[in-house]
């Protein structure tokens, strides 16, 4: 059993296709984290390509004239390092779109998981995006824009496994710390996991298949479109998904709480982008149909 959240959000625009390679829109990384710029600066929002009335006038960025997002460049193809080591990815090139209709310069801070989300809740970036899932956890501490895209979670085994979607609690299953899949599934039978005995948590999803790869774990609950890269990257492992869905969630971008005029500017600049054919383009940029 797992638990499936159900929330009230703006249509999804569902990603269940292949994972390709691609490359990245220009944008500054910051490697060491997020940005120690003093929260409060007010950047003039209407330098940029939309002048469009629903736009703020101004709205409050951590840094003027730049929009920090913090992100795990983990989780490909929504966030990934190319051979240069900047991140790229459909994430990273939507967060520049938007970034360019609000007139500001992109900055992409690379940290952990928990790290970027404890970044956007501090004030130390303006956005969180890293295939980051509504919860109603996470509801209480954040503040989100409209839905982006479906996220469909699965299992990856070697081949020839005895591990099936019936009886995955009674193996030992290895996810990336943090994330909803870790939550879900450390937690207690009663509400629709296996326990914390059954589960480990690692710093990253690559981390975690290599634990599949060396025999430390049975299984490995990731999202979909980074399982089919892992698998593909460890193809001499001999490992596959299982057929069927462990669960289906919302993406969208995370925003610190309260700060009521930046939601509005990113979520009509994320809309405009939906709209004008701007987000499946870069969509198709690094998926492709089967």
């Amino acid at each position: 059993m797992k638990k499936i959240l159900a929330f009230a959000m703006a249509a999804a625009m569902t990603l269940s296709l292949a994972a390709c390679g691609g490359n990245g829109g220009s944008a500054s990384s910051n490697k060491g984290g997020a940005s120690a710029s003093n929260p409060g600066s007010v950047s003039g929002s209407q330098g940029g390509s939309s002048a469009d009335a629903s736009t703020p006038a101004a709205f409050t960025t951590v840094e003027a004239g730049k929009l920090h997002m913090s992100t795990n460049a983990e989780f490909p193809p929504y966030e990934m390092l190319d051979d240069a080591g900047n991140p790229i990815g459909i994430d990273v090139e939507v967060a520049q779109a938007i970034a360019n209709k609000l007139g500001l310069e992109l900055v992409v801070d690379d940290m952990g998981f928990d790290a970027a989300l404890l970044a956007v809740q501090n004030g130390q970036s303006d956005i969180a995006m890293a295939g980051i899932t509504v919860s109603e956890d996470r509801l209480a501490k954040m503040d989100f824009t409209d839905s982006y895209a479906t996220g469909v979670q699965v299992v990856i085994v070697k081949e020839g496994s005895d591990v099936t979607m019936d009886n995955l609690g009674d193996h030992m299953i290895g996810t990336q710390m943090g994330t909803t899949g870790y939550i879900y599934a450390s937690d207690t039978p009663d509400n629709g996991g296996y326990g914390e005995d059954h589960v480990i948590g690692y710093e990253t999803g690559a981390v975690a298949v290599q634990a599949l790869v060396n025999g430390q774990v049975d299984a490995v609950i990731i999202d979909n479109l980074p399982a089919q890269s892992y698998v593909e990257a460890n193809a001499a492992a001999g490992l596959t998904i299982l057929e069927g869905t462990w669960v289906e969630e919302d993406y969208a971008i995370a925003l610190q709480k309260g700060n009521t005029e930046l939601m509005a500017a990113v979520n009509g600049a994320l809309n405009e982008l939906k709209a004008d054919g701007t987000f499946q383009g870069i969509v198709d940029k690094y998926i492709t149909a089967d």
